[in-house]
């Protein structure tokens, strides 16, 4: 008999020490969590995001290609630069992936090119090569 109630007390006083731990009171059984230090989460970028990466020059091979591009696409007015920036992407979609494709997984050093011709804007993208890749989204 005496084993047992030992053993009970022991169990008892475990009991009361881990309440105490919690935060629970006796009054107020639920604990108290700990203050948080970590900022909310933000679910938005708050404004645009500008791309990432170092203002750069054109090379003429690249801006050659721009201007083919273009002109296969029936665009007759002269490109003005508006960016050029040299970016590593993320993998071989060059940042501009569409739906439903596979692309390499590796990182691409390439170049974002910005321009305007008439009153419209177009979205280039480079990788290691001076062919381009028109973003349109």
């Amino acid at each position: 008999m005496r084993r047992t109630l030992g053993a009970a007390s022991a169990a008892a006083l475990a009991l009361m020490l881990a309440a105490c731990a919690s935060g629970a009171t006796m009054s107020d059984p639920t604990p108290t969590p700990p203050a948080s230090t970590r900022p909310p989460f933000q679910t938005t970028t708050p404004g645009p995001v500008d791309p990432t990466g170092t203002p750069t020059d054109v090379p003429p091979a690249r801006w050659d290609a721009i201007v083919a591009d273009l002109s296969s696409r029936g665009v007759a007015d002269a490109p003005e630069l508006v960016s050029a920036t040299a970016v590593t992407f993320s993998d071989g979609s060059l940042g501009c992936a569409s739906p439903g494709q596979s692309y390499t997984q590796a990182l691409v050093d390439g170049m974002r090119v910005v321009v305007t011709a008439g009153d419209k804007t177009y979205d280039y993208r480079f990788g290691t090569g001076d062919d381009p890749v028109l973003c349109t989204r």
